[in-house]
């Protein structure tokens, strides 16, 4: 069969929603030729028994496929399983605990079959005017701090990184390397699309969540693991020339911060400095990072004392423009490893 698309839902203990999910799929996407693809994640409530029971009376035969994992593997494994089945040109992610209204994600998917140039789009839950409910202030607060710091390494400006509610175009998504069993889906798929640099659109959505009793299951351990998520992502999982002009850029500009301040005054200028280091390395290698380093000891040079930090503010962003000059000019020889180390 020759699908348009393929929904991926990934379901843990929610036999209190599959009826209404199915339901609410069916009649959203019933002019569409979708495949749904089910995973139950080592369920222990009734789901595994509820969806080999009851997929029939919702879907044809041909139009759902279910995986069952006999145990609870982690989202992220499971969403992995559901990818290696994917068919049609795009895949749609949506939790099953009806947080997220089916409907929105149709709206989604046909924004995205009007505009080819647009290959992954994210259902935000701060865009828009749709319903919302919300009843954990920390995690929402939790969620702005996570996408704000992923934004900040990954020169992204995205409003919503850990939505459940999602479409990728099938070729891509199955580049991305998702090495993650649970809870950092979301920041390993966001990193590794940002990596590739494609442009991740968002869309309004509504958003109804749930209370733990009802079933809601991030925790507080959740929240702590997505730092690790991040720095994991930003840091440690890039090929060599990244890494090497990372630490180049941190090396340089750590340095160049132990000049600046006396005690504490000091301490604080070799954070700053360190910080920018990371943010100016992350679409930089070393011949751009050389000019930006270069014009700050320029800069050094033409002052004394305090004014020395105005000079090298000055000579800092002159650098900037120019290692965006040299990174486009450079970027039209052909790419080796020896170009992607050095621009």
């Amino acid at each position: 069969m020759n699908y348009q698309a393929s929904i991926i839902i990934p379901i843990y203990n929610e036999i209190n929603t599959l009826n209404n999910l199915c339901i609410k799929l069916k009649e959203s996407f019933q002019s569409y030729s979708i495949k749904y693809i089910f995973i139950d994640d080592g369920s222990f409530d009734g789901s595994k028994n509820w969806l080999k029971k009851n997929l029939e009376l919702f879907f044809n035969k041909n139009e759902f496929e279910l995986i069952i994992l006999e145990n609870n593997f982690g989202k992220a494994y499971a969403v992995n399983k559901g990818i290696q089945s994917a068919e049609g040109n795009y895949v749609i992610f949506l939790d099953s605990d009806l947080e997220y209204e089916p409907q929105d994600v149709l709206e989604m998917y046909k924004v995205i079959l009007t505009n080819d140039g647009i290959e992954v789009l994210y259902g935000s839950r701060n865009l828009g005017s749709k319903t919302q409910l919300r009843r954990y202030f920390f995690n929402g607060i939790a969620v702005k701090i996570n996408t704000l710091i992923f934004n900040f390494l990954f020169s992204q400006s995205l409003s919503d990184l850990h939505t459940g509610s999602k479409i990728i175009k099938t070729s891509l998504l199955k580049e991305l390397n998702i090495n993650t069993r649970g809870f950092g889906l979301e920041i390993v798929m966001s990193s590794e699309i940002a990596k590739r640099n494609k442009n991740i659109f968002e869309y309004g959505i509504s958003y109804f969540e749930r209370t733990v009793e009802q079933g809601k299951k991030i925790t507080v351990f959740d929240g702590i693991k997505s730092y690790y998520f991040l720095f994991r992502e930003r840091f440690l999982k890039n090929d060599i020339p990244t890494i090497i002009a990372t630490l180049y850029s941190l090396i340089f500009m750590t340095y160049a911060g132990s000049f600046f301040g006396m005690g504490s005054g000091k301490v604080l200028a070799i954070i700053f400095f360190f910080l920018i280091g990371l943010v100016i390395s992350i679409e930089r290698k070393i011949i751009p990072l050389s000019a930006i380093f270069f014009s700050v000891y320029i800069g050094s040079l033409l002052s004394k004392g305090n004014g020395k930090i105005y000079t090298v503010i000055i000579f800092f962003i002159f650098g900037l423009y120019l290692s965006n000059k040299l990174k486009k000019y450079l970027s039209t020889f052909k790419s080796n490893f020896f170009m992607r180390l050095f621009i």
